[in-house]
């Protein structure tokens, strides 16, 4: 198994590399647009909305969860999940700031 070369990097592009992968998968991206469309919900809500089974959408809330896209408080029995929005704007701020003046090719 190789070793990571995550550490010859800064911790800002470890961050944003870890967010953006985060964010890399169809099934995320449709369960952050559905978590910015309702605020908040459990896991069971969004399997009622996805053509996913509980445990995929778990594993999926889990990933964006550990990258700081969501967060996800404890409400009695069920984890009640929201997207992390200061985390998003960073993200956001980040990528706008990487393509800022680049003159592309071509």
């Amino acid at each position: 198994m190789g070793v990571t070369k995550s550490s010859l990097f800064s911790k800002e592009h470890v961050e944003m590399a870890n967010m953006a992968k985060a964010i890399s998968h169809p099934a995320r991206i449709a369960i952050l647009e559905y978590l910015l469309k309702k605020g908040e919900c459990v896991c069971g809500d969004i399997v009622d909305e996805l053509p996913l089974s509980q445990s995929t959408v778990s594993q999926h809330l889990k990933a964006m969860k550990e990258a700081g896209i969501i967060k996800g408080d404890i409400d009695g029995v069920y984890r009640c999940y929201c997207v992390n929005t200061q985390a998003c704007q960073s993200l956001m701020t980040r990528i706008r700031q990487l393509f800022k003046g680049g003159s592309g090719c071509c």
